[in-house]
């Protein structure tokens, strides 16, 4: 991975998350300089002290300052609010994951376009309640269908990132699988303005976002 790194010819790495449990995540991300991490998912572009005290760009934790590369998936969330709802100033949001890929990051650039944030998570008590009051939801918590239809406000916008396997009985003697989201979505959908769907929805959104931050890595390296 470092000889990757030091590498000219290479603009961006990205780092395939979760990995096995036999790679120590942290290391092998280190080995990733924060200008070629295109993935956003260095602890400098997060923000960790660690890697602030001594310079100017600073992560995504800090006032006033922007990481060289912000995680692909928030990014292609927060543009997809955007398509819909430009200013988010005031904004109330709630966001149901606090991973390091999806929930924390994104909690952080919502926090820098001016929303109200609310980060919740296994351990928030009476989840449903801090949706009922939110213009915008964000799910990233891995749990099928987990989000029911009824607990979102009239007119809501909501993102589901969540990728869930089922299996789903057929006609035949065989069973097939079906992906669907952390939101119940036939119901939901008709209580949201706008809802993604699962798959088609935030997927293409991130892969696009990453896209274009390799190029982004590219024009600085050249440029």
């Amino acid at each position: 991975m470092r000889d990757f790194d030091r590498d000219p010819a290479i603009n961006g790495i990205l780092v395939q998350l979760p990995l096995p449990t036999q790679v120590n995540e942290l290391d092998l991300l280190n080995c990733i300089s924060p200008e070629k991490d295109v993935d956003g998912l260095h602890p400098f572009n997060i923000g960790s002290k660690r890697f602030l005290i001594n310079s100017l760009r600073l992560g995504l934790a800090m006032k006033k300052r922007t990481p060289h590369f912000t995680s692909c998936t928030p990014l292609g969330v927060l543009k997809l609010i955007q398509s819909v709802c430009p200013n988010l100033e005031g904004k109330k949001v709630t966001v149901c994951g606090r991973s390091n890929i999806v929930g924390m990051p994104l909690a952080l650039l919502l926090n820098k376009h001016n929303a109200t944030v609310s980060l919740c998570h296994t351990r928030t008590s009476n989840i449903k309640d801090h949706l009922k009051d939110a213009d915008i939801v964000v799910t990233a918590a891995g749990s099928p269908r987990f989000f029911k239809g009824d607990w979102f406000k009239p007119g809501s916008i909501a993102i589901d990132v969540g990728i869930n396997e089922l299996i789903v009985p057929d006609a035949d003697p065989n069973t097939k699988r079906k992906i669907v989201g952390d939101i119940e979505y036939e119901k939901a959908i008709e209580r949201c303005s706008f809802i993604t769907p699962v798959p088609g929805g935030v997927g293409p959104m991130t892969i696009t976002m990453l896209m274009s931050n390799i190029v982004d890595s590219w024009e600085k390296a050249n440029f």
